[in-house]
């Protein structure tokens, strides 16, 4: 089994077994492999995940491997470790003549030993949870030479064969009935190994009806533990030859289980972890919605619009802050429409200079402005059949929205530079994140565009307001980029997910997607942290006291109040149902504090 050869000053060489999940090495007592060296601190770990075993240094602390300093390293056999002025020397398969005056293993021990490392080899090629156990009975099968092999997992109160193996590795039949009952009802009780040389003479056993059916003769049957939890067990058995185990074979399998344990732990955990990342998988399809995931109210209230709207030609305004995803609702309106499979095009009205938007949206012909030297089909033409995406409508000088409204209504184009008119099949949906009855009111937007535009409104929500889809957004985005960057980063950290949950994400998606493919390049471990998003406590808000709350609400309301009636204290009180002079007292206090008291105040 694997192991590390100890050579320290003024010290014999000695040898310790790696057998648990975690060893702690350093000089203290309490360290499972004590250093002889008492300038090593402690903290020093190696860590068996089932496949690999990994030194571990503390903080500010490394280690030689090899001649090389290190702060983590993956064992490998042979491998020479100098931690201070002690020596340790890995080894997956323990040398026989390792340590001087050590008795040497017996031949059966070291094929056995060499089994189970064959088998822990073959671990890092397996990833299937039914061919890894098969592999481990087999391997239990070749190491005791019995005839047939049983792997017995615990599942809740019961237990189950997983695997049932004969010499020829072949999976048995009827697997329940070749088992004695009796023999594992003493196992599951004690939590320890027992081996029968002559089941049908053993004082204990030979009255056993399974034992009398079976006509047993030898079995060893060990249990797998996991920290004291039952796993299951290890069963083997030959029916025809009496006295095949001893008490070395029964030494050589309790160190095998010891390992196996580790492995069918791993394994089924692993295999847990599937199930569930599968489940996660469907379960994040039932709430997606196209490319759109959220389960909060506001959303679905989206998505029962989009799916009454979308089979209509009808037209439709989507509003919300920048980075809220208004152009995937237009895409999922469009996805969900007859003209699916026609074009989608979109074009960013704020982002194209006014003396060229015209051309973008209609065409031009060749000649029409210096620069035109072929003829040009605008978004219009190219989204003839299909859809059109307006985004940032609001941004649209006043000038262009006149021959925007007369390609709406009348579904023709004139292309700049020429006079023919082109008719075109298309279906508008525009999107902003002005208030666009302010800009009207301003006269920088036409009513009567508006109104063609605004048939059906939909607006999206902020991500502040749409409670856990933050996180459900987060953990999708955090999937699709890992696979997209080739990173293994397995999730948030529990303070990752708080400090998200509390940012107020004034950039919203955008903003949250941003953030993530940053800590997805940058991470530096598995799991990403706050750190890592850059949600520190100066970026996220401040989280005040009950009392302290109530008087900044009120202080913020009444100074609201103030601004509607132009600063007239009198009226304010009597709007708010309150006596003057606590208006009085709130002025005199902002005053006081150095907070806004510059309102134009009428007393009157």
């Amino acid at each position: 089994m694997p192991s590390l050869r100890l050579t320290a000053p003024g010290h014999p060489p000695t040898v310790y077994h790696l057998f648990k999940k975690i060893t702690s090495l350093g000089s203290g007592p309490d360290n499972d492999l004590v250093l002889p060296d008492p300038l090593v601190v402690d903290g020093f770990a190696i860590h068996f995940d089932g496949q690999m075993y990994t030194v571990l240094a503390p903080k500010r602390s490394e280690f030689v491997v090899n001649g090389k300093k290190r702060g983590k390293h993956k064992l490998t056999h042979e491998d020479k470790l100098v931690i201070g002025s002690c020596e340790l020397r890995f080894a997956m398969m323990e040398d026989i003549a390792a340590v001087e005056g050590e008795a040497a293993e017996t031949v059966a021990d070291l094929d056995a030993y060499t089994k189970l490392f064959e088998f822990s080899d073959r671990l890092m090629h397996v990833r299937d949870l039914a061919e890894l156990l098969d592999a481990l009975m087999d391997a239990v099968i070749a190491i005791t030479n019995a005839d047939k092999g049983f792997l017995i997992l615990a599942e809740g109160e019961s237990l189950d064969i997983k695997v049932a193996r004969n010499l020829k590795a072949e999976n048995i039949a009827d697997a329940v009935s070749q088992l004695s009952d009796s023999i594992i009802a003493k196992v599951v009780r004690s939590r320890k190994p027992v081996i029968i040389s002559d089941a049908m003479r053993d004082d204990e056993f030979a009255a056993a009806k399974s034992v009398m059916q079976l006509k047993v003769s030898s079995v060893i049957c060990v249990p797998l533990l996991d920290r004291g939890k039952l796993l299951g067990l290890i069963y083997v058995g030959n029916d025809s030859i009496r006295e095949l185990f001893e008490q070395d074979t029964l030494r050589v399998l309790t160190v095998f289980s010891s390992q196996a344990s580790l492995i069918v732990a791993n394994a089924i955990l692993l295999n847990e972890l599937r199930v569930d990342n599968k489940r996660l998988n469907e379960r994040l399809e039932q709430l997606r919605f196209g490319e759109i995931v959220g389960t909060s109210p506001p959303m679905q209230q989206v998505f029962r619009k989009v799916e009454k709207i979308a089979p209509t030609d009808i037209s439709v305004m989507i509003t919300g802050e920048t980075g809220t995803g208004k152009e995937l609702i237009a895409r999922e309106i469009h996805n969900r429409s007859p003209r699916v499979g026609k074009p989608f095009i979109t074009i960013n009205c704020g982002a194209i200079p006014e003396n060229l938007l015209e051309s973008e949206l209609f065409g031009h012909v060749k000649g029409a402005f210096t620069g035109a030297v072929t003829n040009k089909q605008g978004k219009f033409q190219a989204a003839d059949g299909g859809t059109l995406f307006l985004d940032e409508i609001g941004e649209m000088p006043i000038e262009l929205q006149v021959k925007l409204l007369r390609a709406i209504q009348e579904k023709v184009v004139i292309r700049v530079g020429d006079t023919r008119t082109e008719a075109v099949d298309i279906r508008i949906l525009a999107a902003t994140n002005r208030e666009l009855e302010k800009e009207i009111a301003a006269g920088r937007f036409r009513e009567d565009l508006y109104y063609r535009l605004n048939v059906v409104a939909v607006e999206l929500p902020p991500l502040r307001v749409r409670g856990d889809d933050v996180l459900v957004v987060a953990r999708y985005l955090l999937a699709r980029y890992s696979r997209e960057y080739d990173v293994k980063v397995k999730g948030l950290s529990p303070n990752a997910a708080v400090a998200i949950r509390k940012h107020s994400w004034p950039g919203n998606i955008r903003e949250l997607e941003n953030r993530i493919k940053k800590a997805i390049v940058l991470c530096e471990s598995t799991v990403i942290g706050p750190d890592d998003l850059g949600l520190t406590g100066d970026v996220l808000p401040q989280i005040l006291t009950l009392a302290d709350a109530k008087d900044k609400f009120q202080r913020d309301y009444i100074n609201e109040i103030l601004s509607l009636n132009n600063g007239n204290r009198t009226k304010t009180a009597r709007d708010l149902g309150v006596d003057p002079r606590t208006v009085f007292r709130h002025l005199e206090k902002e005053s006081d504090d150095g907070s806004p008291g510059d309102l134009p105040l009428d007393v009157t």
